[in-house]
């Protein structure tokens, strides 16, 4: 079994995240900036290099404005 880091779903996870935000209009600096990382950790993140854990989506989420379990939601409703 593959890395789920390389899996489609997980490519699919990541380009939903990058569309919440740009649908949100805030860009990789500013994220990065609500959640006291370097705007190279959001980028790492959308180009699926690094793995997000739960605590760390919730965060990502609550800096976008959303709920996470709106935003898992969202996705899983997308993508079925």
């Amino acid at each position: 079994m593959p890395s789920s880091i390389f899996t489609q779903r997980h490519q699919e996870f990541i380009a939903f995240i990058a569309s919440v935000r740009k649908a949100a209009e805030i860009t990789q600096v500013e994220l990065a900036e609500r959640l006291g990382k370097p705007q190279s950790f959001v980028s790492k993140v959308e180009r699926g290099e690094r793995r997000l854990d739960v605590i760390e989506f919730c965060q990502l989420a609550d800096a976008l404005g959303c709920s996470p379990v709106k935003m898992l939601e969202d996705f899983v409703s997308r993508n079925c």
